[in-house]
């Protein structure tokens, strides 16, 4: 009987020679100049102009500027994430995880436009979000605004690099890489958008708020898990691919992103943690004002009778 060594099945993504990612790739500044404007019709003459006040009335009007802002923007990134999601999850899982389908394979028999080319423009949507925010929020932590400059720097790098004169030859994959990031990142951080827009708008109903920010904690530490296995998957599959400059950084930024998306989840572990605090007090004083007056009845019906 003849034993045949058995050797692991190479992933699509590995065996593909992507070539480049798309003709839009040199407009990028185009692109994300148009993304920035949009965000800012959309903020402006939409949501400040009348749309939110319309929906939420006094809750807006009564918020600080700072809250305002924050709330502003948690509308427009998590609106933006939908449309990503929607929009490129095709090109992405054809690219990324089936044979045959590249960066120049027809987004529509017959179209034009291509695979890459969506790729290319939801990935400016994503790094023009995190831009927006920076430039319109008043108040950011360290971790959040390192979180964003990272990836804005990379994400806008793996597009540089692929152009000429500069054309890595491992640029396409580390441009999948972020991608990879991207997508999980679009997925597991939606939640917490709509988990700090459901803060501002019930700040008293803290056992319905424990349990949405319980479960944006889980959200978040089961992407960054998910994401991490992925991204490794991905990067230990095409090892031979990659030059010695990438098998270094590459582990390195992801380590940094995780280690941001920790902090995240760490953040609506203390956030779930304070309103279960608020609702035992709240419980607490609701029993003592019962108490205190089932007393008083009490005393009132004695004295009635007597």
């Amino acid at each position: 009987m003849e034993i045949h060594a058995r050797h692991p099945r190479p992933i699509p993504l590995g065996t593909k020679e992507l070539g480049p990612i798309s003709n839009l790739a040199p407009f990028s500044a185009l692109i994300i100049s148009i993304v920035l404007v949009i965000c800012f019709f959309v903020r402006f003459y939409i949501l400040e102009g009348f749309l939110i006040r319309r929906l939420y009335g006094s809750i807006y009007t009564q918020m600080s500027e700072l809250n305002r802002r924050g709330f502003v923007n948690h509308h427009i990134a998590g609106a933006t994430k939908v449309i990503i999601l929607i929009v490129g999850a095709y090109p992405f899982v054809s690219v990324a995880f089936c044979k045959g389908p590249s960066f120049n394979t027809p987004f529509v028999h017959g179209s034009p436009v291509t695979l890459g080319d969506i790729l290319i423009i939801i990935a400016q949507m994503l790094i023009g979000i995190y831009i927006f925010e920076l430039i319109y929020r008043m108040k950011l932590s360290p971790v959040a605004v390192m979180h964003h400059v990272g990836t804005i720097f990379i994400g806008q790098a793996a597009i540089a690099i692929s152009l000429r004169p500069l054309r890595e030859p491992d640029a396409y994959i580390e441009f999948i890489l972020c991608c990879v990031w991207g997508a999980f990142d679009a997925v597991f951080e939606l939640f917490p958008h709509v988990a700090i827009i459901l803060y501002r708008i019930f700040p008293e109903r803290h056992n319905f708020l424990s349990k949405v920010f319980l479960f944006s904690c889980f959200t978040t530490a089961l992407g960054t898990i998910t994401e991490t296995v992925v991204t490794m998957w991905l990067f230990g599959s095409m090892w031979d691919r990659w030059r010695l400059a990438f098998k270094v950084v590459t582990p390195l930024l992801h380590l940094a992103f995780s280690a941001a998306q920790v902090h995240g989840s760490l953040v609506f572990w203390r956030m779930y943690r304070r309103q279960q605090r608020f609702q035992r007090e709240a419980d607490s004083e609701a029993k003592d004002g019962f108490v205190g007056g089932e007393s008083s009845v009490s005393y009132y019906q004695s004295n009635s009778q007597s």
